[in-house]
């Protein structure tokens, strides 16, 4: 077997189909974000806006983060020097879970390295709490729920993107007696669209369902404490699992589940993914204590507040330029190219012509035909920020032949 020549195969793949990825080597700027610099291959540097960052409030630049943090390295050090049961447990990583406990209503909460080991770790080891668990998962899941779903071993039923009668077809045939578990999400962080909550719910009563919500993308950012979707809409007493992250809104790193005492308690003790992981360094369990609980207070609403705007206003400009944009009314701005090598061109020429940095999302990230740019705009994407992005998008789009009216329908 001629290893290296796989190896080139599988890449060039990826090369001739336009999905290769490249990485932005990127350097952010405390206090000045979203400019950053970009240190290109050739050693030189370039200013540019960063557009594609999931630091949505700038929180991890925010003072009372970096605070904390500098507390706690100062008190402690650098790592935590094990895993959670060997250890790793400070009281920091105890005061986190509480306060994420108390955000969102929960008795207790767990913490793991990152939302995608929380989602994985949980969904993989909840058949061996419950045997002979069927676990009905949205068809549009992320790929840290569908990776926990497919090494469970148990038994599963894909349901159509936000289907709920496909969802009651699936569920309507199974035995009756048969545990069951519902895995779904707020916002569907491609598109930007809503997961239906309350409907999903109503299902889980009637069939005796257990649900388990993915909020990685509304926490911090919804409800009027930041706990998300679920808190918005006054739903978050009827979801026996919530997953959340703290590498997005809450700017530092790590990812959680909230649930019963005894739900946390089974997880932590059965979970490869937990129990084998070190935990993480005390400084970023005490920066990320300190955005949760800034971000539940009134000074957070109206970072929310602001946030929202922000959104509202690029999407309403995009729109205004007849661009072929996905508008659920998320924070989410998804403009669809639908091909992966005009993708990843425009975002190429908006970066080395711009200053613009925006990175392109193709397959298998979305469906192939759906290529898009995924702008996120934050509180600090001021007017001379959008002005700058909103021309850049007119003249690149144009540049590129791209047909506005065909590929929004």
């Amino acid at each position: 077997m001629d290893y290296e020549a796989k190896l080139d195969q599988a890449i060039d793949r990826l090369h001739q189909e336009g999905r290769y990825r490249t990485f932005i080597d990127i350097e952010r700027t405390k206090g000045n974000f979203p400019h950053a610099v970009w240190r290109k291959p050739d050693g030189a540097e370039q200013p540019i806006t960063v557009w594609c960052g999931n630091d949505y409030l700038g929180m991890g630049q925010h003072p009372v983060v970096l605070a904390a943090m500098h507390e706690a390295i100062d008190a402690t050090g650098a790592g935590s020097g094990g895993t959670r049961n060997i250890s790793g447990t400070t009281v920091y990583h105890k005061r986190l879970e509480a306060e994420l406990a108390d955000l969102h209503g929960k008795e207790a909460a767990l913490l793991f390295t990152s939302a995608y080991i929380a989602n994985d770790a949980t969904l993989s080891t909840l058949p061996k709490l419950f045997p002979g668990l069927i676990i009905y998962s949205d068809a549009l899941n992320h790929a840290s729920m569908i990776e926990g779903v497919r090494r469970n071993g148990g038994a599963k039923r894909i349901f159509r993107h936000n289907d709920v009668a496909h969802l009651r077809e699936l569920m309507a045939a199974d035995d009756p007696a048969a545990p069951k578990l519902i895995a779904f999400e707020s916002v569907y962080s491609m598109d930007g669209d809503f997961g239906p909550i309350e409907a999903i719910c109503d299902l889980a009563d009637e069939f005796g369902a257990l649900t388990y919500i993915d909020e990685v993308h509304a926490v911090g950012m919804y409800g009027a404490r930041g706990a998300g979707i679920c808190e918005r809409d006054r739903l978050m007493h009827r979801l026996d699992i919530i997953n959340g992250t703290l590498a997005k809104a809450y700017g530092v790193m790590g990812g959680y589940i909230a649930a019963s005492a005894k739900m946390c308690d089974a997880v932590r003790s059965y979970a490869p993914g937990f129990i084998f992981s070190t935990s993480l360094a005390p400084a970023l369990a005490a920066g990320a204590s300190a955005s949760v609980a800034f971000l539940k207070t009134a000074e957070g609403a109206a970072l929310r507040a602001q946030h929202q705007t922000q959104a509202k206003i690029l999407k309403t400009r995009l729109k205004a330029m007849g661009l072929p944009m996905i508008d659920h009314g998320s924070h989410i701005v998804p403009v669809i190219v639908g091909d992966p090598v005009h993708t990843k061109k425009l975002s190429d020429m908006l970066l080395e012509g711009y200053g613009i940095y925006v990175q392109p999302i193709n397959f298998p990230t979305v469906p192939r035909g759906t290529e898009r740019l995924r702008f996120t705009p934050s509180p600090v994407h001021g007017p001379k920020e959008m002005d700058a992005l909103v021309r850049a998008m007119d003249e690149l789009w144009s540049h590129c032949a791209l047909n506005r009216a065909e590929l929004a329908g």
